[in-house]
């Protein structure tokens, strides 16, 4: 929150924000709601664009607790009243003026329960306390209610990170190496034009959070191995995977995101070590990064919280077993199951499923990724090297 207390709130326009703040709480997606509103006022500053952003944000994320601070007042201004007044610590006349409140309401304390005090469903945080103890769910809570950083992997196949780097400091833009990946840039400039940088243009970099980098690094794989990429969506992972000259077979249900993935390979001069396939096929190592309740990457969506289904949970470790099911037979040398969150029925009872099925497997390393242990998204993957010869 003492991130909202530096934020040039002075050319914010409730005109504008409002009607977007109002459609995020009726369940439209803050993201889309902040380009719709961007695109339909050119005209804003760049001080008054990044204010529209934080606000809508901001309600998004905070909304629990502005209703709190507002005593249970849940339309938009009166929640954008508060966001300004109790979380980014303005004066209440000019909070008031900002959100067009006439009547603003009286001062309350900040909220003792959990849920209230980090503007979580109870659903959530019931279960962030079974998962992580109190005061991980706190320590847990305070890391995703602030943006991740922003994150690069330097594309093996054209550079490498120092290259990358002096490439992007040509360009006005500042990193730092990570500490975990060895691909890795940490962005330090404030509002970067990444995608509008001739080394983004160049196919040098891709934006991948630090843990997802560690996770296709997990695979082992290299010059001469084919991996299938089980779940390969717009195909993070089998972009690292092709920069570390690996042959990758992509393979997803969701054809709109393979041609995402067809095109980032091109960009990334990573074509020719991609196939797209219909049918998953045997090779070398099998990544399967499952779909799951990605609770590890809270930070990167605001309402995130806000848009899932607890039901998923349920749910989704029955898909994810299958999935390992479906992969274990196929991966001649190495089998790697990964997801992004911290639910132990998707992860650990998962893995320890899939072992008790296939003694052929031996599990050789289990990452275990947390934004406020790591300072990545969080993340959960085993890796197991066959021990038995492949029928």
């Amino acid at each position: 929150m003492e991130r909202l207390r530096h934020i040039s709130w002075h050319e914010l326009r409730p005109d504008v924000v409002l009607p977007a703040i109002g459609r995020v709480l009726e369940g439209a997606p803050a993201e889309r709601e902040v380009d719709r509103t961007l695109r339909a006022h050119r005209d804003l500053s760049r001080t008054g664009r990044t204010a529209a952003v934080e606000a809508i944000f901001g309600v998004a994320l905070w909304r629990r607790r502005l209703a709190w601070h507002s005593g249970g007042v849940a339309d938009a201004a009166t929640l954008l009243f508060c966001l300004l007044r109790d979380l980014a610590a303005m004066p209440g006349a000019e909070a008031a003026t900002l959100a067009g409140v006439a009547a603003p309401p009286p001062v309350r304390p900040a909220p003792d329960r959990l849920a209230d005090r980090w503007s979580l469903p109870d659903w959530l945080e019931g279960h962030l306390v079974e998962e992580l103890g109190a005061a991980g769910a706190e320590a847990f809570c305070a890391a995703v209610s602030v943006p991740g950083p922003i994150c690069l992997r330097a594309n093996r196949l054209l550079c490498t990170r120092e290259e990358l780097a002096a490439r992007l400091s040509g360009e006005g833009i500042s990193t730092r190496f990570s500490s975990l990946s060895p691909d890795g840039l940490l962005v330090e400039t404030a509002s970067p034009n990444l995608f509008g940088s001739a080394a983004w243009r160049a196919g040098f970099f891709e934006t991948q959070d630090e843990g997802s980098q560690l996770v296709g690094q997990l695979v082992a794989a290299g010059p001469g191995d084919t991996v299938l990429d089980l779940c390969a969506g717009a195909g993070g992972k089998s972009l690292l995977l092709a920069a570390r000259g690996a042959r990758v077979l992509a393979h997803d249900p969701d054809t709109a995101r393979l041609d995402r993935l067809r095109t980032r390979a091109a960009r990334a001069c990573a074509a020719k070590h991609i196939e797209v396939v219909e049918r998953p096929a045997p090779a070398d190592r099998v990544l399967v990064d499952a779909p799951c309740s990605e609770l590890g990457v809270l930070r990167r969506g605001p309402d995130a919280r806000w848009r899932m289904n607890p039901a998923q949970l349920r749910n989704l470790p029955a898909l994810q077993a299958q999935l390992l099911e479906t992969a274990a037979p196929l991966a001649r040398l190495r089998l790697v199951y990964a997801t992004c969150t911290l639910n132990r029925a998707e992860n650990e009872q998962v893995a320890e499923r899939c072992e008790k099925a296939h003694p052929e497997f031996r599990r050789d390393r289990t990452l275990r990724l947390l934004p406020h242990v790591d300072g990545t998204d969080g993340f959960f993957a085993v890796a197991w090297d066959r021990i038995a010869a492949s029928a």
